[in-house]
């Protein structure tokens, strides 16, 4: 059996799916685009695969995979502390900042101006290897490929440690910037990954989440159904820039300017932008 538990966002179990169709559209439906994830070799080829079996779990592999009904962005509803009832939610997606690049802002408006936002940085794992082979036992479990199709002998691996150490060096760069504006910034992990930062970083600044913390981390599961895939909240846990240091041992660095993020802002917010909830 492969590996490959999601393709192109549905599940490899679904037998009700139209795979040729899928597999020629080429497109994810969390982003609404053509999957981004292409082999280097082929560029026209989208890989399409959201998650794997690995260690007996099932692991998340594209942050796209993470969008899953919006979830997400309405569990940081609560982060920020200006929003009303009433007010519309833009969500603005890679704002580049001083500190580097923020994958999504959350953004509430009234009256056509700003009155809040939290920034949201999502991260699943990288794969070490190849996934091609996978891939190709996929396609013929699926009736997509000739049985005599020979599948390259290759395999993938989770680069943990390069992943965390990764992200938690991308977070420390920017969490000062959303402390000195008294806003929040959120990670979204599934829970394997936060379980091993827990067991391989300090990760005693972090504590049960408190609103006053900047910087927060969402951990979510992936449930599996008789069919499909669902994911559901997991935990949150919460520290400060500080903390952020302690977790990975480096001093602190230098900050934004609200105006600026503003600025940055305002030009983003189109009807393109404005946030729905529940739509897939």
């Amino acid at each position: 059996m492969s590996k490959v538990k999601e393709l192109f966002g549905y599940s490899t179990k679904d037998s009700s799916i139209n795979w040729a169709e899928v597999v020629s559209q080429q497109k994810c439906p969390y982003s609404g685009k053509k999957c981004y994830k292409i082999r280097k070799s082929e560029p026209n080829i989208s890989i399409g695969t959201c998650t794997v079996e690995y260690g007996g779990k099932n692991v998340m592999i594209c942050p796209n995979r993470l969008l899953e009904n919006n979830q997400i962005f309405q569990d940081c509803i609560h982060l920020m502390p200006a929003h009303e009832i009433g007010n519309e939610l833009y969500l603005v997606p890679e704002v580049q900042i001083p500190s580097g690049n923020v994958d999504f802002f959350l953004v509430s408006v009234k009256r056509e101006k700003i009155v809040d936002f939290v920034g949201i940085e999502l991260q699943t794992m990288d794969t070490t290897g190849t996934i091609w082979s996978e891939r190709h036992k996929t396609y013929k479990e699926l009736g997509l490929l000739e049985d005599d199709i020979a599948i390259p002998k290759k395999n993938f691996g989770m680069n943990w440690k390069m992943t965390a150490k990764t992200i938690l060096m991308q977070m420390h760069h920017k969490i000062e910037t959303f402390e000195t504006l008294n806003k929040h910034l959120v990670l979204v992990v599934q829970e394997p990954l936060l379980s091993y930062m827990e067991k391989e970083f300090n990760f005693s600044p972090f504590t049960k989440a408190k609103s006053e913390d900047s910087l927060h981390i969402h951990s979510y599961d992936l449930n599996e159904g008789e069919i499909k895939y669902k994911l559901s909240f997991n935990k949150t846990i919460s520290t400060d820039a500080d903390g952020m240091a302690v977790a990975i041992g480096y001093q602190s660095e230098n900050n934004l300017e609200l105006d600026q993020i503003l600025s940055i802002l305002y030009p983003k917010l189109t009807e393109a932008t404005k946030l729905q909830i529940g739509i897939r």
